[in-house]
Parts: structure tokens; C-alpha cells; sequence
């Protein structure tokens, strides 16, 4: 990922950091850019302590930021929320890690990493299952959800976990590394939860042929847009994740790379299938570059 997410409430847009691919060559590199937004947690992560993630944030946020003042001239244009392609774009970077992370689950059982940190997936799964039925602060959401679930690229599949954990029960996710998927089948069996579905699938080049009533995003459009190809690659995405959320459905998406408005633009621009339903409000926030805001969005958008 490429540094903090800011809400929408400054106006004036906030800097966003870049890793550049010749940044993260080492492993050690390639470590840091990946522990950025992982904290321990019960699941065994191997990080030594938070203080990682915040030298973490740091790293993230120097060299290529650009002034806050610099981007009140340039939020509307389609090509604001890009950043600087990284190795985090790479299905190769992802490969690595999580072979690595699977050869520490064999030997150790450790999990690896949560994406963002565990407050922020706990966050999410208890957000959107709220949204998904509290009707009295939307009436378009159903008032009794037990519809499929997709989580596109899942990794260790830690959040389908703690929506089986809720009581949600038809669960599927997918990603492009198989080290991924024998790692999250091998976790969620472990935790006693054999049911959920793994399957290898790239959501730009989609196999799937289901639709789903429910489908989460977290991380994996960051990656998409950090690919020497980003735009272009988002533009894919959109279609294929239009593909895959059922008429009335809902994408729930999370992003440390585009603020809120930035992601309803970019519906907006890429795809007339959606429309912006709620995001989360309670995130802590941060000061950076004089501008305070989220280091991370959480955005809901309903299918038509």
C-alpha cells in the first residue's frame, strides 16, 4: 500500500505517499512496505510491536508526497487518486509473501499478516454487517441478510473468519496466489471452519460465474492501482466487480490509497452500475501535513 487514506473532509486533499518499485527491493523493504498496516493480534502475527507500523507509516509518507496545497487544483481530475507504481502491484511481490507466510504457518502456525490491522478488519465486518441490516438508516438495505459472501482477494482469509464467526455461512473467497489460498484454507480449517470456499481467481481475468449479495474489497483495488498499468487495470476491475455483485447488492470497499469521494468519483467515471450507499465515520484520525483526516476508508455502494 502506498500510505494514508484522508477522508473527504479536507478540502484541500491530502498528500499521499508512493513506494516506488526500486524502494522495496530488499526483503527486509519488502517487509516493512507489507507490515505497514499489520499490528498483533490473536492470530499470531509475527510483528514484533505497533511501534513497526508507525516507522512504517513514516517510511510510507516521505520523499514523494506532495504538498497539501497542491491538490486543490487537481480533485477533480479523473487521474487524482493515482500513485506511483509499486511491487505491491506485482502478483510476484504477492507470491513471495505469501509463500513465505505459508511456510511460517507449516512451521510455526503463525497466520501472517492482517491487512490495515485487526481494529480496522473487526471495524469492517461489524460495520457492514450493521449496514447490512439496519434498515432504519437505509431502507434500500434488507432487513434480513443471508445472501453469499465474496471476499476478492482474500489472502489468509482471516475477515470471511470473522463473518462466519457472525453467522454468515455461504462464504467464498479468492486470489491469485494459490500460496494465498492453501493458506487461507489451511487457517479457516484449523479454526474450524471448513465450509468456507477458496479458490484461485483473478478478479481482472474473473472465472467466476455466480454472483454474489455481498462482496468485499479489502485492499485489493489499492494493489490494482499500484501495477505499472494502475489506470487501466481499475478501469478492468470495475467491470469485473460489476459482474460479480448481484442486482441490489452490495460492495463494501477499503482503501488507504483513495479517500471517499475519490472512490464515488471513480464509480462514477468507471461504471454506471453503482451508487453510493454509506462509509465508515468512526475511524481515528490523524494529523499529517498540517490536514487531519483517516489513514483509511471504508465506502459501501449498492448495485443497480
Amino acid at each position: 500500500m502506498a500510505g494514508p487514506s484522508f477522508d473527504e473532509s479536507d478540502a484541500a486533499g491530502p498528500p499521499r505517499a508512493s513506494l516506488l518499485a526500486a524502494d522495496l527491493i530488499s526483503d527486509d523493504d519488502r517487509s516493512v512496505a507489507a507490515d505497514s498496516w499489520s499490528i498483533k493480534s490473536e492470530y499470531g502475527s509475527t510483528l514484533d510491536d505497533e511501534q513497526r507500523q508507525v516507522d512504517a507509516v513514516e517510511l510510507l509518507s516521505a520523499g514523494n508526497a506532495r504538498a497539501s496545497s497542491e491538490y486543490s487544483s487537481d480533485k477533480d481530475d479523473a487521474d487524482a487518486n493515482e500513485v506511483e507504481p509499486s511491487l505491491l502491484g506485482l502478483q510476484s511481490y504477492w507470491d513471495a509473501a505469501y509463500a513465505e507466510d505459508l511456510a511460517n504457518f507449516k512451521d510455526h502456525g503463525h497466520a501472517g499478516e492482517i491487512w490495515f490491522g485487526a481494529d480496522v478488519m473487526d471495524t469492517v465486518v461489524t460495520w457492514t454487517k450493521n449496514l447490512l441490516l439496519d434498515s432504519s438508516d437505509n431502507d434500500a438495505i434488507k432487513e434480513d441478510f443471508s445472501g453469499p459472501v465474496l471476499d476478492i482477494g482474500t489472502g489468509n482469509g482471516l475477515l470471511l473468519q470473522e463473518f462466519a464467526k457472525l453467522g454468515f455461512t455461504d462464504l467464498t473467497g479468492t486470489d491469485y496466489s494459490e500460496g494465498a489460498v492453501e493458506l487461507a484454507q489451511s487457517l479457516a480449517a484449523r479454526a474450524g471452519f471448513p465450509g468456507i470456499k477458496f479458490l484461485v481467481d483473478d478478479i481482472l481475468e474473473t472465472k467466476l460465474e455466480r454472483q454474489f449479495d455481498l462482496v468485499m474489497d479489502k485492499g485489493t483495488l489499492d494493489a490494482v492501482g499500484l501495477h505499472p498499468d494502475g489506470p487501466l487495470r481499475r478501469s478492468i476491475y470495475w467491470d469485473s466487480v460489476a459482474k460479480l455483485v448481484s442486482p441490489g447488492g452490495i460492495l463494501v470497499l477499503t482503501s488507504c490509497n483513495s479517500t471517499k469521494d475519490e472512490l464515488i468519483r471513480e464509480v462514477e467515471r468507471l461504471t454506471a452500475g453503482f451508487w453510493y450507499v454509506d462509509h465508515v465515520k468512526t475511524y481515528p484520525t490523524i494529523m499529517f501535513g498540517g490536514v487531519e483526516g483517516s489513514r483509511v476508508a471504508t465506502v459501501a455502494f449498492r448495485r443497480h
